[in-house]
C-alpha cells in the first residue's frame, strides 16, 4: 500500500528547524548575531507586507477574469505562487526567505506556476483544468496515426517524422 504523503510531516517540520537553525548560525558567525537578527527582522517585515500586497493583487486578478468571461486559473495561480513566496519570506528564517525570494521574482514564479498548474491537470483532470487554465498548448507529430483527420494539414508542412503542429484544444 503506497504511504500518504502526509505520513512524512511530522519528519519535515523538525528538519526545516534544523536546517533554519543552522544557516542563522552561519549567517550570525559571517556578519555577526546582531546584523543577522535585523536581516532576519527585515526580511519578515517585507514577508508580511507582501502578503497584503500578493494577497489584493490574486483578489483582483480574479475578479478581472471573472468579469471578462476568462478562465481565471492563470491569474489565480500566479497570484497563489505570489502569495505562498511572500509567506515563505514572512516566515523567520534565511532558507525560507530564500526559497520564498526565488518565488517572488519573474522566471521562479513562472517554474512554479507550471508545476501547480501540471499537477492541477494530473490530479483534476483535463476537462476541469481546461474550465480553469483555458485551452491547453499541445504538439502533435504529423505523421502521428491517431490523427483523425490528416486533410488539414497543409502540403507545405514537411513530411518527415520530426515535424510537428502546434496547437490548442478547444472544446
Amino acid at each position: 500500500m503506497r504511504r500518504s504523503r502526509m505520513a512524512y510531516l511530522p519528519f519535515v517540520f523538525p528538519l526545516v528547524a534544523i536546517v533554519e537553525i543552522s544557516a542563522f548560525l552561519t549567517v550570525a558567525h559571517l556578519i555577526g548575531a546582531g546584523w543577522a537578527f535585523l536581516l532576519l527582522a527585515a526580511a519578515t517585515l517585507a514577508g508580511f507586507s507582501l502578503v497584503r500586497r500578493e494577497g489584493m493583487r490574486g483578489w483582483r486578478a480574479f475578479q478581472q477574469a471573472a468579469a471578462a468571461g476568462q478562465p481565471p486559473g492563470t491569474e489565480v495561480t500566479n497570484s497563489l505562487v505570489g502569495l505562498g513566496g511572500a509567506l515563505l519570506l514572512a516566515l523567520p528564517g534565511f532558507v525560507t526567505g530564500v526559497v520564498g525570494l526565488l518565488l517572488l521574482v519573474p522566471p521562479g514564479r513562472i517554474l512554479a506556476r507550471r508545476a501547480v498548474e501540471r499537477f492541477a491537470e494530473r490530479r483534476l483532470g483535463g476537462g476541469l483544468t481546461g474550465d480553469l487554465f483555458g485551452p491547453r498548448k499541445v504538439r502533435v507529430r504529423v505523421d502521428d496515426p491517431t490523427v483523425v483527420d490528416s486533410s488539414v494539414v497543409s502540403d507545405d508542412v514537411p513530411r518527415d517524422p520530426v515535424a510537428a503542429i502546434e496547437g490548442e484544444i478547444v472544446r
